[in-house]
């Protein structure tokens, strides 16, 4: 434990500002270094440094309270106590089976020196890739209910920096384009937000185990220093507790670079092991679906002459994910409510009730003696209070009949949620505050009794609590896919190499990629070429994936169809090969219980070569590298569709060279010979 006793560089003027440094605590590897202090007023605060450069300067701690005073001044740090944990646990799905959760752990008790001498703890768990931290309030006098006005808890960064971030608080909840801007040009952001130094090292900000609590944003109060910015809640309080009680994890990754950020299980770690017991239940799978037709605006949610979910259209899907392999169909727009203004309330929507033309129960039955399974909907409009409502009748529904999956969708603008408070009133909320965080567990704990996965859109934010409730198998949180089937501009071809380095760090992304037909409803169609988006299978993860092309486009493209076929969604080891921030990204994946790996490369407007070493594969085999590229003319604008098919005999001590168009990207399967 002598590690706990190296000397920390001074993080800019702190040996000035702290009167009374305190305890430090290292990683197991030495590198990072987290310092406590408190300054002349009594003021907590913490400071990170990394290979002895300072990360976070001398950043608060503490909590502005509704009903008590502030916990912030006057306060001195007591009982240091520290501990080392090592464990290797097994994902039952995952981007890689084996995970270990190596980390040294402080522990402090900041105690106010001055009646009425109210206390909380601070935990600090440092691993060799990051920081995680939260505060624990133990139940005292005149504390039974703590009423949370604001976080004082403060990222100072130590140094400038580029960001990465989208705007909190705003209308389209999580889906916005990436800003790239130096620090000092951040506003208000939701997390995970990324940042590079001058110096290469990669530092993500965001939390885990977000549970009973509102989701944090960061605003920018002065310079470089963020501060958290918890998502408002509907009554007194952003945050209404009964002590005892502890927030969620805030956490910093740390890398040299963008690369290592993509590779860290941090999040996973800072949550609780598996509390469902045996989850064989829950099954990874690709699917295809009644979908992006209405996208397209080719069929409609609505009843009527467009409707997409009837008897014949589902019955076409499910043949289809039969004779491809695929594991399921999801349908849209199966259940009543959906005519008229769904958007704007959801008080219409039955989810146990079908439209005329829809067979549940027979449909079910059909798809299942094809080996495939239908996969639910409930799109509430954001209400959740009307869904719980229904949400017990509804799962039952989807037992009895064998739906062994439900998209859950909450379609709203920001804090136009809703939700029945402790008065039994409904009130508006936003997607991220503290009844939502509640709702969505709920729904998480309902389905898991009768052994149905969700997979929400419009969601909470991903805190890695897929590894304490392994059916809450995937989220949207993201501008997806079908922004670029709509009227307005799509997403940018630099779009997922953001993602990967922001969004996609918290968790998997439903992103519902496999398009092939570029023209939309957008102007611009679709940003990205053929090759690209069969990378997106290998680059963005998930393990639910969508086939989310109109099934004739599949057809009549039989060979780059192939790639999606083969692909798995399940993964023994992943490996992030290279990657920038927003400009490029290559990662390999070793399928689950199985010898081949698989390649997913892609870039941004910019066409460029890449070099990749095979040091993946495993070493003393063969294997056949079936290459799906961007042709000489491919380019995202003029030639989406050029792509070639071809297949060498690689090994470990080989090289490729990707050549990646445009907009473009690269597909390898390896098939061990």
């Amino acid at each position: 434990m002598h590690r706990f006793l190296i000397p920390l560089f001074v993080l800019l003027s702190s040996a000035a500002a702290h009167a009374a440094p305190g305890p430090r605590v290292a990683s197991p590897d030495g590198t990072i270094v987290v310092e406590l202090a408190t300054d002349n007023d009594g003021r907590p605060a913490y400071a990170v440094s990394r290979k002895g450069q300072p990360v976070i300067a001398s950043s608060r701690l503490g909590f502005l309270l509704l009903d008590a005073p502030k916990f912030e001044r006057n306060i001195e740090i007591v009982q240091p106590r520290t501990r080392t944990f090592d464990e290797t646990w097994e994902q039952p799905w995952g981007e890689r089976r084996l995970i270990r959760n190596h980390y040294n752990e402080l522990t402090v008790t900041l105690k106010e020196k001055a009646k009425p001498f109210r206390s909380f703890d601070v935990v600090f768990r440092v691993f060799d890739d990051g920081v995680g931290f939260r505060y624990r309030f133990p139940k005292q006098s005149g504390l039974e209910q703590v009423k949370i006005s604001e976080e004082l808890t403060e990222f100072s960064l130590a140094r400038d920096a580029t960001a990465w971030w989208i705007l909190a608080g705003e209308w389209n909840r999580e889906e916005y384009l990436y800003h790239r801007t130096p620090v000092q040009q951040v506003g208000d952001a939701q997390t995970p937000i990324t940042f590079r130094f001058e110096d290469g090292t990669h530092l993500s900000i965001h939390e885990a185990a977000l549970v009973d609590y509102s989701g944090m944003n960061l605003t920018r109060v002065e310079d470089r220093k963020l501060k958290a910015d918890l998502t408002p809640g509907i009554g007194e309080g952003k945050v209404v507790l009964a002590a005892p009680f502890h927030t969620p994890w805030r956490t910093l990754l740390l890398s040299d670079d963008a690369a290592g950020l993509a590779m860290s299980s941090l999040t996973l770690n800072l949550n609780e092991p598996n509390t469902l017991g045996d989850v064989s239940w829950v099954k990874p799978m690709k699917y295809v679906g009644v979908w992006w037709e209405m996208h397209l605006d080719l069929k409609s949610w609505a009843s009527g002459p467009k409707h997409g979910a009837t008897n014949e259209n589902v019955r076409k899907h499910i043949d289809f994910a039969a004779k491809h392999g695929f594991g399921g169909v999801l349908v849209e727009g199966w259940n009543v409510g959906w005519d008229g203004d769904w958007f704007g309330n959801g008080e219409d929507f039955s989810f146990t009730q079908s439209y005329p033309d829809f067979d549940l129960e027979a449909l079910s039955r059909y798809a299942r003696s094809k080996g495939v399974v239908l996969i639910g909907h409930h799109e509430t409009s954001g209400n959740a209070a009307h869904y719980e409502e229904q949400m017990g009748d509804a799962f039952d529904l989807y037992q009895r009949v064998g739906v062994p999956a439900v998209k859950t969708g909450y379609v709203a603008d920001a804090s136009q949620a809703k939700v029945t408070g402790t008065d039994g009133k409904r009130h508006y909320a936003w997607h991220e505050g503290q009844d939502m965080a509640r709702h969505h567990l709920k729904v998480v704990t309902e389905a898991a009794k009768r052994q149905i996965a969700v997979n929400p859109h419009e969601p909470i934010k991903d805190s890695g609590l897929r590894r304490t409730y392994p059916n809450w198998i995937t989220r949207e949180g993201a501008r997806g896919m079908e922004f670029s089937a709509w009227g307005q501009p799509g997403n940018p071809p630099e779009h997922e190499a953001n993602l990967v380095f922001t969004r996609l760090l918290a968790g998997p992304m439903d992103y519902t990629p496999g398009i092939f037909g570029m023209k939309t409803r957008s102007t611009d169609g679709i940003a990205t070429t053929w090759a690209k988006q069969l990378s997106l299978y290998v680059v963005i993860y998930s393990p639910l994936q969508m086939a989310a092309d109109l099934l004739e486009n599949y057809e009549k493209n039989p060979a780059p169809f192939q790639f999606i076929k083969d692909v798995p969604v399940d993964w023994d080891d992943t490996r992030v090969l290279n990657g920038e921030v927003g400009d490029y990204v290559t990662i390999a994946r070793k399928e689950r219980g199985g010898d081949n790996w698989y390649l997913g490369a892609l870039t941004d407007e910019d066409g460029r070569t890449l070099s990749v070493p095979l040091t993946f594969l495993d070493e003393g085999r063969r294997y056949t590298a079936q290459i799906y590229r961007d042709g000489d003319k491919a380019h995202w604008k003029t030639a989406p569709q050029d792509i070639v098919i071809e297949e060498r005999s690689v090994a470990r001590g080989d090289t490729l060279t990707l050549k990646l168009a445009p907009g473009g990207g690269q597909a390898i399967r390896f098939v061990a010979q």
